[in-house]
């Protein structure tokens, strides 16, 4: 039986034990939702998603506990102060994989696999999906979507001034355009932000590098960090850091992206949420390719939800987490906020033409976790390799940033 279940019939015994059924409270109905959804397409995608809950779940109320800012990190504070005060919501926003390390190692999180049973998300979900989503033969969070991380968005009016008019086929022909429109002029060939956006650019050319294969073997353990292979590497991302903008340590990803837009770059690497803010932003004829030699990897990262330890709605959380990980509501979810549906059956009608492109590749393509955004690594191997580049934007050195890497990797592998 599954732990709701036992839960609930906990809690029925319990109250059968007090006393009368008329003096008893009401269940609770009301399911907090903790996100960093509060504005633009993502508020839009919650907002489709409460109405989908509100159909799918009779008699249980939505309560929206949002809180804005960095990307994240303002949610991820506040959230960490209630888990120390043990004041959880019901449920909580969080990126699907290794980034959930902390929560599970702290009691915080439940076991979900049998959801994936019962609902027949393996069916549904790829196959390496859920092995990354799998942490010590468990699965502690639904997907609510799929972003892409290895992704150029281009300005083609600036790259046709430069004459470039194709995609590049390989790392080398990227790295000649970008030669092209340094010498025509352009302010930053590459627009670049600060140091979580220059790991999803390491990452990409780690890709390229290594295979999709041993890009993830860096994160079981399977593939060294200290090898030949992570060198070059590094001295292909040093070089593509050149191209960049000298400020790039001190702009948030829209700002470089304002370099994009207003024509002193001709590529950024982003994540796919690039397409609705650029379209949001009056730039709807940006361009778009996968980075020169990831071939058909796909790198993903997942919005995803819990049931946390002590959820005061049980039964309401896992009707939310039914809904967020059915076919009808990742479907209107993903319409609204930009990203795409995790599961593979949902029709690709009223789509975006980049999200119906995306989606097409999601179901070919080879998926590898990101560790810029904690489907591959863990918080604290994050903000480790974070430090890492930082410190080596500081002071370039090759040789101490492979170290620091090889060592983030020592102390955080994933058991």
């Amino acid at each position: 039986m599954r732990m709701v279940a036992v839960l609930a019939a906990a809690t029925l015994l319990a109250a059968s034990a007090c006393g009368s059924g008329h003096d008893d409270p009401p269940p609770p109905s009301t399911v907090e939702v903790f996100s960093w959804w509060a504005e633009g397409g993502e508020k839009a995608g919650l907002d489709a998603l409460v109405a989908r809950f509100g159909t799918d779940c009779p008699g249980q109320r939505f309560e929206n506990g949002a809180v804005a800012g960095g990307a994240g990190v303002n949610a991820k504070q506040a959230l960490t102060e209630r888990m120390v005060r043990h004041d959880p919501p019901d449920t909580f926003q969080a990126h699907a994989g290794a980034e959930l390390l902390d929560y599970i190692d702290a009691g915080q999180v439940e076991d979900l696999t049998a959801y994936y049973a019962d609902w027949g998300l393996r069916d549904v979900l790829p196959a390496r999906l859920i092995d990354d989503l799998t942490v010590r033969d468990k699965i502690y969070s639904v997907p609510a979507d799929i972003h892409r991380a290895n992704v150029v968005w281009t300005n083609p009016s600036v790259l046709a001034g430069a004459g470039i008019t194709t995609p590049p086929k390989d790392l080398p022909a990227f790295l000649g355009d970008l030669a092209k429109l340094k010498a025509a002029g352009v302010e930053a060939p590459l627009a670049l932000g600060r140091d979580w956006t220059q790991l999803m650019l390491l990452e990409s050319v780690l890709i390229t590098d290594l295979g999709a294969d041993r890009f993830a073997g860096l994160f079981t353990g399977a593939t060294d960090w200290k090898g030949a292979p992570v060198t070059k590497a590094i001295g292909d991302f040093a070089t593509l850091l050149d191209y960049g903008n000298p400020d790039r340590d001190s702009l948030d990803w829209p700002q470089a992206e304002r370099l994009l837009i207003d024509g002193k770059a001709g590529y950024q690497l982003m994540g796919d949420w690039a397409a609705a803010d650029l379209t949001a932003k009056g730039f709807p004829g940006y361009g778009w390719f996968t980075f020169p030699g990831n071939g058909n990897t796909f790198q993903w990262l997942a919005d995803s939800f819990t049931l946390s330890t002590g959820a005061t709605n049980i039964g309401g959380t896992e009707c939310w987490l039914k809904t967020v990980s059915s076919a009808a509501g990742q479907q209107v979810f993903n319409e609204a906020k930009g990203s795409i549906p995790a599961r593979t059956d949902v029709p690709a009608a009223g789509f975006s033409p980049y999200q119906q492109s995306a989606m097409t590749d999601w179901k070919s393509a080879v998926q590898v976790p990101s560790c810029a955004h904690g489907s591959a690594c863990s918080q604290g191997w994050q903000s480790a390799v974070n430090a890492a580049l930082r410190a080596y934007s500081a002071a370039p050195d090759a040789g101490t940033l492979q170290a620091a890497l090889a060592d983030a990797a020592t102390r955080f592998i994933r058991s």
